[in-house]
C-alpha cells in the first residue's frame, strides 16, 4: 500500500512537470524583437515596449481604388502589442507608420495598415499635422522620381514615458527617405506638437 502511494506521488509530480513545461513553451515572457512581414510592411516589433522598433515600406504610387472608411485597428494573434486601452482618452494618436492613404489601393492592403503592430503612440498634433503633410509629400514625389524606400525608427529615451497601462511612448521618430536614384532624406520629429513646417524636421542621416 505505501508503495502505491508513493508511486502515486510520483506520477502526480510528473504530471505537475510536463504541464508547467507546455505551459514555458506556450509563453516565454515578451520579446525585445520580434520580425512580422505583412508583404506591404515589414515591422520589427518590441513586445516589451509594446511598440514598433523600426518598420520599412515602399511608396509606389498605388492608384486609391477604397476608402479607410471606420476601419478599427485590430490585434495580431501571438504578438503582444500596444491596444485600445493605450490610447483611451488622452492625447497620443493611433499613429500610422505605413499610412493608410499610401496602400488604399485595395481593401487587403488597406486593412493591413490597421494591425497595433503598425500603430505608434504619436501625439496627436504631430500625427494629424505635419507628420500626415510629409506622408503626402513622399506620395507626391513617387508619382515623379518613382518608387520611395521608407524606413522610421522610433526612438526611446532613457526617461521615456511608461503608461500604467504598461505601453512604453516614443521620444521621437526618424524617417528615412530612399529614392530610386539612391539619394536619401532624413528627417526627426520629437514626439510633441509640431511647431514649424515638416521639412524643416529634416536631418543629416548619418
Amino acid at each position: 500500500m505505501f508503495k502505491k502511494y508513493i508511486l502515486l506521488l510520483f506520477v502526480i509530480f510528473l504530471f505537475s512537470c510536463t504541464e508547467d513545461e507546455i505551459e514555458g513553451e506556450k509563453y516565454k515572457g515578451p520579446r525585445e524583437i520580434v520580425m512580422i512581414d505583412k508583404g506591404i510592411y515589414k515591422v520589427s516589433y518590441n513586445e516589451i515596449y509594446e511598440q514598433p522598433n523600426w518598420i520599412e515600406y515602399t511608396v509606389s504610387n498605388r492608384s486609391k481604388n477604397v476608402d479607410r472608411g471606420s476601419k478599427n485597428f485590430y490585434l495580431e494573434t501571438g504578438v503582444k502589442t500596444s491596444d485600445n486601452d493605450d490610447y483611451y482618452k488622452n492625447e497620443w494618436d493611433k499613429g500610422h507608420l505605413a499610412p493608410a492613404a499610401t496602400f488604399s489601393d485595395s481593401e487587403e492592403n488597406l486593412s493591413k495598415t490597421f494591425s497595433f503592430v503598425n500603430c505608434a503612440m504619436q501625439i496627436d498634433n504631430l500625427n494629424r499635422g505635419e507628420w500626415a503633410q510629409l506622408e503626402q509629400q513622399v506620395r507626391d514625389w513617387s508619382e515623379s522620381q518613382g518608387n520611395i524606400s521608407v524606413r522610421i525608427d522610433l526612438v526611446f529615451a532613457q526617461n521615456h514615458i511608461i503608461r500604467s497601462t504598461g505601453v512604453h511612448i516614443p521620444t521621437g521618430f526618424w524617417k528615412n527617405l530612399t529614392f530610386s536614384n539612391g539619394n536619401q532624406t532624413c528627417y526627426y520629429f520629437p514626439n510633441t506638437s509640431t511647431d514649424k513646417n515638416w521639412d524643416k524636421y529634416q536631418s543629416n542621416c548619418n
